[in-house]
C-alpha cells in the first residue's frame, strides 16, 4: 500500500545559476524525488542584466506548478533588480548575499574577507574549472591581452573560494592567480549557507509518512 495516497507532494523547484548546479545536484541527492532543479545559462555570470528576463520567462511557464521556489542567485549584479523582481512572486525567495561567493563563503566570513583586502578577485570550484572560457575569453583577455592590466591593475589577491577539493583544481587555480599577477588564498568552504537553505527547502518538501 503506498501511504502517500489522497495525500498532496509538496513539490519544490530550485531555479538556479548554471554555475551552480553541480553542487546543487550533489546537496539534493537524497530529494531527487521531491525537488526539481532547472538551470538558467552560467554566461549571465558575465551578462547579469539577463538574469531577471530569464527568471520572468521561467515563471511565465513553471510558477504555478510548484509550492516553493528557491532562487539560486544572490544579487549578482542586478542591482537590487532581482529582489524588485521577486516582490510579485511569494512563493520563491533567493539565495542570502550579493553573489554565490557570500553565500559560499558565509556572509560575515565574506565580509571579513573583503575587510583585510578590498581588492579581492574570488574564485569557485566552478569559475576554476571555466576561468578560461569565463574570464580569459569572457573579458577579451585572449585577443586583447592588455585589458587584463586593465580589469585587474586594482586587485592584489586571488582567492579560492573551495566546495570540493582536488588536487587539480587547486593546482588550476593557482595558475589562474599566477597567470593575473595575484596573491594566492585559499579558503575550504565547502557549500556554505547554500546547503542550510537546500536543507531547509527539501525538508519541508518531503511529504509525510
Amino acid at each position: 500500500m503506498d501511504v502517500r495516497i489522497n495525500q498532496r507532494r509538496h513539490k519544490t523547484l530550485i531555479l538556479a545559476c548554471g554555475a551552480l548546479a553541480k553542487e546543487i545536484l550533489v546537496l539534493t541527492k537524497q530529494s531527487e524525488d521531491n525537488v526539481d532543479l532547472h538551470c538558467l545559462p552560467a554566461s549571465y555570470h558575465n551578462f547579469p542584466d539577463k538574469i531577471v528576463p530569464g527568471l520572468k520567462k521561467e515563471f511565465d511557464q513553471r510558477y504555478d506548478q510548484y509550492d516553493q521556489i528557491l532562487i539560486g542567485y544572490g544579487d549578482c549584479g542586478t542591482g537590487g533588480g532581482l529582489d524588485r523582481f521577486l516582490k510579485d512572486y511569494p512563493k520563491a525567495k533567493r539565495l542570502p548575499g550579493a553573489h554565490c561567493y557570500a553565500f559560499y563563503a558565509g556572509l560575515e566570513a565574506f565580509d571579513d574577507m573583503m575587510e583585510e583586502e578590498l581588492g579581492t578577485f574570488f574564485l569557485t570550484d566552478y569559475l576554476v574549472r571555466h576561468f578560461d572560457t569565463l574570464v580569459v575569453k569572457g573579458f577579451g583577455i585572449d585577443r586583447f591581452p592588455n585589458l587584463k592590466d586593465m580589469y585587474f591593475k586594482n586587485y592584489k589577491r586571488l582567492v579560492y573560494l573551495v566546495q570540493d577539493p582536488t588536487q587539480d583544481l587547486t593546482a588550476q587555480a593557482q595558475k589562474a592567480a599566477d597567470f593575473l599577477d595575484l596573491e594566492y588564498v585559499e579558503r575550504n568552504v565547502g557549500y556554505g549557507v547554500m546547503a542550510d537553505d537546500i536543507e531547509a527547502l527539501t525538508d519541508q518538501g518531503r511529504p509525510n509518512v
